[in-house]
Protein backbone atom coordinates (compact mmCIF):
# COMPACT_ATOMS: atom_id res chain seq x y z
CA UNK A 1 0.00 0.00 0.00
CA UNK A 2 1.20 3.57 -0.75
CA UNK A 3 0.69 5.97 1.96
CA UNK A 4 -1.26 9.02 1.19
CA UNK A 5 0.73 12.59 1.45
CA UNK A 6 -1.25 15.03 2.87
CA UNK A 7 0.54 17.83 1.14
CA UNK A 8 -0.05 16.48 -2.13
CA UNK A 9 -3.70 16.06 -1.57
CA UNK A 10 -3.66 19.94 -0.36
CA UNK A 11 -1.97 21.31 -3.54
CA UNK A 12 -4.44 19.67 -5.67
CA UNK A 13 -7.42 21.18 -3.85
CA UNK A 14 -6.02 24.58 -4.12
CA UNK A 15 -5.18 23.71 -7.79
CA UNK A 16 -9.12 22.93 -8.22
CA UNK A 17 -9.82 26.04 -6.11
CA UNK A 18 -8.46 27.70 -8.90
CA UNK A 19 -9.34 26.26 -11.24
CA UNK A 20 -13.10 27.08 -10.06
CA UNK A 21 -12.60 30.21 -9.74
CA UNK A 22 -11.22 31.18 -13.28
CA UNK A 23 -13.56 29.33 -14.74
CA UNK A 24 -16.29 31.51 -12.37
CA UNK A 25 -14.80 34.47 -13.98
CA UNK A 26 -14.78 33.55 -17.03
CA UNK A 27 -18.31 32.15 -17.17
CA UNK A 28 -19.43 36.26 -16.38
CA UNK A 29 -19.77 37.08 -19.91
CA UNK A 30 -21.94 34.08 -20.67
CA UNK A 31 -24.09 35.28 -18.50
CA UNK A 32 -25.63 36.65 -21.83
CA UNK A 33 -25.29 32.99 -23.41
CA UNK A 34 -28.58 30.77 -24.17
CA UNK A 35 -29.77 28.97 -20.81
CA UNK A 36 -29.77 26.09 -22.68
CA UNK A 37 -26.26 26.03 -24.21
CA UNK A 38 -25.00 26.58 -20.22
CA UNK A 39 -27.17 23.45 -19.57
CA UNK A 40 -25.44 21.65 -21.76
CA UNK A 41 -22.12 22.68 -20.82
CA UNK A 42 -22.66 21.69 -17.73
CA UNK A 43 -24.37 18.24 -18.56
CA UNK A 44 -21.55 17.45 -20.76
CA UNK A 45 -18.66 18.99 -17.66
CA UNK A 46 -20.31 16.23 -15.09
CA UNK A 47 -20.30 13.44 -17.89
CA UNK A 48 -16.69 13.98 -18.90
CA UNK A 49 -15.64 14.05 -15.05
CA UNK A 50 -17.86 10.96 -15.02
CA UNK A 51 -15.76 9.44 -17.56
CA UNK A 52 -12.41 10.41 -15.89
CA UNK A 53 -13.52 8.68 -13.05
CA UNK A 54 -14.66 5.70 -14.88
CA UNK A 55 -10.98 5.48 -16.90
CA UNK A 56 -8.62 6.38 -13.94
CA UNK A 57 -10.68 3.19 -11.58
CA UNK A 58 -9.96 1.17 -14.23
CA UNK A 59 -6.65 1.45 -15.00
CA UNK A 60 -5.90 1.31 -11.12
CA UNK A 61 -8.54 -1.72 -10.86
CA UNK A 62 -6.34 -3.32 -13.88
CA UNK A 63 -2.82 -1.89 -13.10
CA UNK A 64 -2.25 -0.46 -16.15
CA UNK A 65 -0.73 2.87 -15.13
CA UNK A 66 1.42 3.67 -11.69
CA UNK A 67 -1.75 5.19 -9.85
CA UNK A 68 -2.15 6.16 -6.15
CA UNK A 69 -5.08 4.68 -4.66
CA UNK A 70 -5.62 8.77 -3.42
CA UNK A 71 -5.99 10.13 -6.97
CA UNK A 72 -8.60 7.53 -7.89
CA UNK A 73 -10.80 8.18 -4.72
CA UNK A 74 -10.52 12.38 -5.41
CA UNK A 75 -12.10 11.90 -9.16
CA UNK A 76 -14.76 9.33 -7.87
CA UNK A 77 -15.78 11.57 -5.62
CA UNK A 78 -15.68 14.53 -7.65
CA UNK A 79 -17.61 12.56 -10.33
CA UNK A 80 -19.99 11.85 -7.46
CA UNK A 81 -19.92 15.26 -5.77
CA UNK A 82 -20.63 16.73 -9.49
CA UNK A 83 -23.62 14.24 -10.48
CA UNK A 84 -25.60 14.70 -7.09
CA UNK A 85 -25.07 18.68 -7.67
CA UNK A 86 -26.70 18.21 -11.23
CA UNK A 87 -29.79 16.51 -10.20
CA UNK A 88 -30.49 18.81 -7.12
CA UNK A 89 -30.29 21.90 -10.02
CA UNK A 90 -32.50 19.39 -12.21
CA UNK A 91 -34.97 18.97 -9.56
CA UNK A 92 -35.20 22.54 -8.81
CA UNK A 93 -36.17 23.00 -12.76
CA UNK A 94 -38.69 20.88 -12.82
CA UNK A 95 -40.06 22.37 -9.45
CA UNK A 96 -40.23 25.48 -11.15
CA UNK A 97 -41.77 24.31 -14.18
CA UNK A 98 -44.60 23.01 -11.95
CA UNK A 99 -45.02 26.16 -10.37
CA UNK A 100 -45.28 28.18 -13.36
CA UNK A 101 -47.76 25.60 -15.05
CA UNK A 102 -49.80 25.98 -11.89
CA UNK A 103 -50.08 29.56 -12.00
CA UNK A 104 -53.35 30.89 -12.40
CA UNK A 105 -53.83 32.89 -15.89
Amino acid sequence: MSSMDINQVLAQMRVMNAQAQNQAEQSKPAAQADFSDLLKRSIDQVNETQQEAKALTQAFETGEKDLDLAQVMIAVQKSSLSFDAMVQVRNKLVEAYKDVMNMPI
